[in-house]
């Protein structure tokens, strides 16, 4: 819906096709306010994740008519800010509750969740990626990273200076970042 202001039949009009989920008026909806979406989820989440609920947002209203059917006329861009907002939100929730989870639970919450596959495509890549570092670094790894032991009861565990645990910690973040996201860098290298 432009920016400009209607006549309450024109209004009417692209209402019941937005409700009817009208292709043209879906398109013009994304192409619209696909930056309003980008900065309210922006605010919440960042990197894959704003990318993934951004078009979360955009797929439930394409996908639901029932969601559609919630806004009932006035802003849209007010209105498709609350709703990305909001989901950015829901998602960030359940981020950080499937992080804190230990690795056995969240491959149970993966299974319950998510599409056939997708736990195991999980614990595929969590074993590859497992499987490039170091022999010491492992360890480090299945204790912070799957078990979420701390670093301090992980170096007690290992036999470590936590300042040495610490440095592997932190080359392991690095290395599994690069792993799940490989920087431009790597792409260009790959050409």
């Amino acid at each position: 819906m432009p920016t400009q202001a209607r006549s309450s039949v024109e209004a009417d009009a692209w209402l019941q096709a937005f409700h009817a989920g009208h292709r043209g008026t879906m398109a013009s909806l994304y192409h619209d306010h696909f930056a309003t979406v980008a900065a309210a989820v922006g605010r919440v989440v960042s990197g894959a994740d704003k990318e993934t609920v951004i078009h979360e947002v955009f797929f439930k209203l394409l996908s639901s008519e029932d969601e559609r059917r919630r806004f009932q006329g006035g802003s849209v861009g007010a209105w498709i800010t609350t709703v990305a907002r909001n989901h950015a939100i829901d998602h960030a929730r359940r981020m950080g509750r499937e992080l804190s989870m230990p690795a056995d639970e969240l491959g149970a919450h993966l299974d319950a969740t998510s599409g056939p596959g997708t736990a195991a495509t999980a614990r595929v890549l969590v074993q590859r990626f497992r499987d490039e570092l170091p022999e010491p670094w492992r360890r480090v790894f299945d204790l912070c990273f799957l078990d979420q032991v701390s670093q301090r009861d992980a170096a007690a565990t290992l036999g470590l200076p936590r300042t040495t645990l610490a440095y592997q910690h932190h080359r392991i973040r690095g290395r599994l970042r690069e792993f799940l996201v490989p920087s431009r860098r790597s792409k260009q290298e790959d050409r």
